[in-house]
């Protein structure tokens, strides 16, 4: 099926690995043009080298920013420009206890995991409303609905990008503009494959062992594994794509069947 997005212009951020450079794939594969970010140029540039190789003549570029920085995030609004499709993917995460997640703390996961997402759409929304017609996309997360009692922290902003989107949809009525949200189920992306890695080799286990492990313990889930990346950008580039002009305002679930709540 033909999305209908040759030509259009998307920015990715949070797109060197993980769920956001299986976005960027998915949406150069379609015909977009696809500006992707990491927090250094070493990590832009071989994403973007990457992308070439896996993506013949895929018209693809980078611009590197830490979105714990505001300055940063406004020189690459100011380097940008305006985009058809935003995707607000860049996040971070971590497994802590409550009382040891400090002030500092909580002013970083907020800066990136929810404020990137209100500095960049605060910038790019307003043109597509003129231009009658974009895509705004959150990537937030099931944790965000069941919040983790050990990632309270994450679970917060991720519950704030829902509230966000949600907001932002009212703005749309009556354009060809849509904000939607999508809530990404557990995924072995890059970091979370990271992270089960060193647990793995702190407990002396295979890492295929505990990956399996881990994804059991997830009893709601109804795929009992975990999701890859490609599964939550396919349901992304469909929701960036003309052809999900009638879904408008949602929060749609990639979880694997995880949540037993509807929203």
């Amino acid at each position: 099926m033909d999305l209908g997005l040759a030509g259009k212009r998307a920015f990715v951020s949070g797109s060197t690995q993980g769920i956001g450079f299986a976005i960027a794939q998915a949406l150069l594969r379609e015909g977009a043009e696809v500006v992707v970010n990491g927090r250094d140029q070493d990590r832009v540039r071989s994403a973007v080298d990457r992308l070439r190789g896996e993506v013949p003549e895929a018209v693809v570029s980078g611009i590197p920013a830490d979105f714990a920085d505001a300055a940063q995030v406004e020189d690459l609004l100011d380097r940008l420009g305006d985009v058809d499709v935003l995707v607000n993917n860049v996040g971070v995460f971590d497994v802590a206890p409550f009382d040891r997640i400090t002030d500092a703390d909580w002013r970083r996961y907020l800066d990136v995991n929810l404020m990137s997402g209100v500095r960049l759409t605060r910038r790019l929304l307003g043109p597509m409303l003129a231009r009658g017609w974009g895509r705004v996309l959150l990537i937030s997360s099931e944790s965000g609905v069941d919040v983790p009692a050990d990632m309270t922290h994450y679970g917060v902003t991720k519950a704030g990008m829902i509230a966000l989107g949600n907001g932002l949809a009212k703005m749309t009525r009556g354009t060809g503009v849509t904000v939607n949200t999508v809530l990404g189920g557990p995924t072995y992306s890059d970091g979370v494959a990271g992270t089960v890695a060193g647990f793995a080799r702190a407990q002396g286990v295979p890492e295929e062992q505990l990956k399996g492990d881990l994804a059991a313990a997830r009893t709601t889930s109804l795929l009992q594994r975990f999701l890859e990346p490609e599964e939550v950008a396919a349901l992304v580039v469909y929701l960036a794509s003309p052809r999900a002009s009638a879904t408008n305002g949602a929060a749609l679930r990639a979880d694997g069947g995880v949540l037993t709540t509807l929203l």
